[in-house]
């Protein structure tokens, strides 16, 4: 049972609706069995999976959805540049409180 705002359910309850899908209960059947309102969440469920399980055996390499995480990827180098960077901008802003404080 899903509320609203849940929307990965996807992963945990795949291995379920394969086995019921090879059962041959149908999409209806599987979605009431979970409380889903419509059968198209199960149908569009599988064709995810039957797409990525397509790219899968194509060769391609599946990469994770959405902007990648702050910081991961990073040489030691360009952690370096960016904490320079960093340490610049505070200095410049440092520099222009005081002047403007009148202590400088």
């Amino acid at each position: 049972m899903t509320t609203k705002g849940q929307k990965q359910f996807g992963d945990v309850i795949l291995n379920d609706v394969l086995k019921m899908k090879a059962e041959g209960k149908s999409n209806r059947e599987i979605s009431e069995f979970y409380g889903f309102k419509s059968k198209y969440v199960i149908k569009q469920l599988i064709a995810r999976y039957h797409r990525k399980q397509r790219k899968i055996d194509a060769g391609i390499v599946i990469l994770p959805k959405g902007r990648p995480r702050k910081g991961t990827g990073l040489t030691d180098e360009q952690k370096k540049d960016n904490e320079i960077k960093h340490l610049k901008m505070e200095n410049e802003l440092l520099r222009s409180f005081l002047q403007i404080v009148g202590r400088m």
